[in-house]
């Protein structure tokens, strides 16, 4: 099958499934922005989607997506390292502000697959997981409890910091994939590839900084967040006992 056999159709599996996980980074960013102003809110949709079997089928397949990445970045990657030996990074036609990314896509993508596990462990996994396994207080919440699990998790300044640092190579990672992804399906005439790189970049940053101001905003001021419902939820202590590793 040429996806797999051939250079160019990895690429172009890597391509559709890293714009798939864009467009699920932004569900996922919109939804919590909700966080901020309501947190009984955010609560429903967490209920919603842990409560319905079409929201387990799409994590399923998103997982499935992000293991397809993982393993075509790392098998292109390899190839890259064989065919180019100490020049595999020379490119030519590469744009400047993308050069450094382009030169470090491998250690972003780890970075980037080590922050993915740690917001599995820290939300996905005392939420979805623990109504899947029938047990919704393993995390010490309940697991329809996204709100107090957001509070928990950035009560720790650790949390914030490894965060911080996820989202920074994530910005970087996906800057850089978006127009090597429209690259590779073909649209790169001279005038359009330009556009749709400034398009990436400015819809990229504007996703991360809707990832970045929840999780600041509950760094730094937790009791200001979630509205009524949520300055009621906070003055539970169960769900402002923040837990450290």
């Amino acid at each position: 099958m040429w996806l797999c056999d051939s250079s160019i159709g990895r690429k172009v599996v890597m391509s559709v499934t890293g714009i798939a996980l864009v467009l699920f980074l932004t569900f996922h960013a919109s939804m919590n922005i909700v966080a901020l102003f309501s947190a009984e809110g955010y609560n429903m949709i967490c209920e919603f989607l842990g409560s319905n079997w079409y929201a387990v089928a799409a994590t399923l397949a998103l997982a499935a997506l992000v293991v397809i990445h993982i393993v075509y970045a790392f098998w292109l990657t390899m190839q890259n390292r064989r065919a180019r030996g100490s020049n595999r990074y020379d490119v030519t036609a590469r744009p400047e502000k993308v050069e450094w990314a382009s030169q470090n896509m491998l250690v972003l993508g780890i970075i980037v697959v080590l922050g993915l596990l740690l917001h599995l462990f820290n939300f996905w996994y005392n939420m979805m997981f623990a109504e899947l396994v029938g047990n919704p207080t393993m995390g010490g919440l309940e697991a329809t409890d996204g709100f107090g699990y957001i509070v928990q998790t950035f009560s720790c300044p650790v949390y914030t910091v490894l965060y911080v640092i996820w989202l920074l190579a994530l910005w970087f990672h996906l800057t850089h994939g978006f127009w090597s992804a429209i690259q590779t399906l073909g649209w790169n005439g001279k005038v359009w590839f330009n556009r749709w790189r400034v398009i990436g970049n400015i819809y990229v940053t504007i996703v991360i900084l809707m990832f970045l101001v929840v999780a600041l905003a509950f760094s730094f001021c937790p009791g200001c967040m979630g509205g009524e419902s949520g300055q009621l939820m906070m003055s539970q202590p169960a769900c402002i006992e923040g837990v450290c590793f």
